[in-house]
């Protein structure tokens, strides 16, 4: 089905007309099609909805940098067709949509299967990464790594045929949704909020998935109140295509029927499975934000809002690093830099992170404060400045700041650049 604007999702719809809606969302890097094993089953019982994430299987590049915003123009999607309730199941950054739209619209929520998911997706600092690496690389080093995150070493090896499709759907997709996934993801975190969905929740984790795994599954189950675990042997992240028989009777059960005190272990099959149409999902990744300290009355403490955006912008590791190494004698100064520094003058909406980034390379080459320059170029590249910007900066900086000042920051920028934006061997 068409997309008419950006605030909706391409879509298809199968099954009968009078049927209860089945919504099945995606992972990053694939389409509906990955749920098409799944289809002929469920829609013997539901009116089966799936939708494309912005930017693949030719939607409309209108890239969404937060899990809330894909699940609100998934609800404005389905109130265009009159869908008020549904059950839903998705996969990766499907499940967090998934999560999000339980949490924020729970009336909506019949219930829930939460696939190859999180509450909360590996390191930010590791997604915004990836983002680095495919704003300069272009999406070649996710497609070409992607069979390993996607899928077992025997499945990858038995189905070149499924591994050549994982990559080709990767490269179709439009970059720069790509990388606002990727920041939506680096964002995500209901970790705190799982005691607050109310429904009954499948939670559906292949047994050798390296990306979103078991130990992810177990937190999940072990924060929902009604929730179960299945573990499917034989698959790993995108389980809907390596084992499509054991996703579609677990699916099946847990739509159709009331909760079992127990679930048997799905066995493998013996055939290797096949696919209507091959489509597959590229690794999700994400960390944890510092937590905002309470507003004590009056004018809000900018500190938390400081410490959130410093570690956007520096990175995890960074700000973990220099807050660790804070002692008696140096901790109110890091305090000062986190309040005003960055919850003062980078919180305001006067500039965008991008020009920000522009300013301080420029004004910490002409003070000759190299020291922090390393960092502040590795925070360019996340916040959106690619290596040919980085360099026109710095060659502004040689005319206005002096050539030795340049020649510098040239030979630091440069191997942050070679460092950040070259992909995994």
């Amino acid at each position: 089905m068409s997309q008419t604007d950006n605030k909706t999702l391409k879509y298809q719809v199968d099954g009968p007309e009078d049927a209860p809606v089945l919504v099945l969302g995606p992972s990053l890097g694939t389409t509906w099609h990955m749920w098409d094993r799944q289809i002929p089953e469920l829609t013997q019982h539901w009116r089966v909805f799936r939708y494309d994430l912005p930017g693949h299987g030719g939607a409309p590049a209108h890239p969404a940098t937060a899990v809330s915003e894909l699940a609100d123009r998934l609800v404005a999607t389905l109130d265009g067709l009159g869908v008020q309730r549904f059950g839903y199941a998705g996969c990766s950054i499907g499940g967090a949509i998934g999560a999000d739209l339980a949490l924020r619209h729970p009336q909506r929520v019949a219930s829930l299967a939460l696939v190859a998911a999180s509450p909360r997706f590996g390191s930010a600092d590791e997604f915004r990464q990836c983002g680095v690496i495919v704003r300069t690389n272009g999406l070649e080093p996710m497609a070409r790594t992607a069979p390993e995150r996607w899928f077992t070493p025997g499945f990858a090896a038995a189905q070149p045929a499924i591994v050549e499709w994982a990559v080709q759907m990767v490269r179709t997709t439009d970059p720069g949704c790509y990388i606002a996934a990727c920041e939506a993801l680096a964002a995500f975190d209901v970790r705190t909020d799982l005691g607050r969905i109310g429904v009954p929740t499948l939670v559906l984790v292949g047994a050798e998935d390296q990306v979103t795994g078991p130990g992810d599954a177990r937190t999940l189950v072990a924060g929902i109140p009604d929730a179960r675990l299945a573990l499917v042997p034989g698959a790993s992240h995108l389980a809907p295509v390596e084992q499509p028989g054991a996703v579609t009777d677990l699916l099946l059960t847990h739509f159709s029927t009331a909760w079992q005190d127990t679930m048997a272990a799905i066995p493998v099959p013996s055939f290797a499975p096949r696919l209507s149409a091959p489509v597959l999902p590229v690794a999700e990744l994400t960390t944890g934000t510092a937590q905002p300290e309470a507003e004590t009355g009056g004018r809000p403490d900018p500190y938390g809002p400081g410490m959130k955006i410093r570690r956007e912008v520096l990175g995890d590791a960074h700000v973990d690093g220099v807050m660790a190494a804070a002692d008696d004698f140096t901790g109110d100064f890091q305090e000062l830099v986190t309040r005003y520094a960055w919850g003062e003058v980078w919180r305001r909406e006067g500039l965008d992170r991008r020009t920000r980034s522009s300013v301080t390379i420029t004004a910490l080459v002409a003070s000759g404060h190299l020291e922090g320059l390393a960092a502040h170029v590795s925070a360019a590249l996340r916040n959106g400045l690619t290596p040919a910007e980085i360099r026109e900066v710095l060659l502004q900086t040689a005319v206005y700041c002096g050539i030795p000042a340049a020649s510098a920051a040239f030979t630091i920028a440069q191997s942050v650049i070679q460092a950040e934006t070259t992909p995994p061997a």
